[in-house]
C-alpha cells in the first residue's frame, strides 16, 4: 500500500529568522520608521535577550546563582538587560547591529524626547 502523502505533493518551505515586511500602504497609520530598520533593531534586541538568558542559565547550572522562583529569575533578567542598555556599550551594540558605527563615547544615554504635541 502506498503512502497517500508523497514528498512531491509538498511545496518547498524555507524557514528564516527574518521577519516578513508588511505592506506599508496597507497600514492606516503613518509609517514613521523604516520597516527594515525596525526588523534589524528587533533582531538585535532578540539576540541580546537570548544572550542574557543563556548567561543566566549558565550561572544557575554552574551553581553560581541561586534562584527561588520564576519571579526572581525574571527580576534578575530584567535588571541584567536594564544594566546593559543603560551603558554606552549596550547602545553601541544596538547601533552596530542596525548598521551604524558610532564611538561609544559619543552616545547620549539621556536623549531628549521632543514631543510635537503638548499635553
Amino acid at each position: 500500500m502506498s503512502d497517500p502523502i508523497r514528498e512531491s505533493e509538498f511545496l518547498p518551505v524555507e524557514i528564516t529568522r527574518d521577519a516578513v515586511l508588511a505592506d506599508p500602504s496597507a497600514n492606516p497609520f503613518k509609517l514613521v520608521v523604516d520597516p527594515v530598520m525596525r526588523i534589524k533593531l528587533r533582531r538585535a534586541l532578540f539576540d541580546l535577550i537570548e544572550n542574557h538568558d543563556a548567561e543566566l542559565a549558565n550561572y544557575v547550572s554552574d551553581g553560581l546563582l541561586a534562584l527561588d522562583s520564576y519571579k526572581e529569575y525574571i527580576e534578575i533578567f530584567a535588571k541584567s538587560l536594564r544594566e546593559s542598555m543603560g551603558t554606552n556599550e549596550g547602545i553601541a551594540y544596538l547601533l552596530r547591529a542596525c548598521g551604524f558605527h558610532t564611538n561609544p563615547a559619543d552616545i547620549n544615554l539621556n536623549p531628549e524626547t521632543r514631543w510635537k504635541i503638548q499635553r
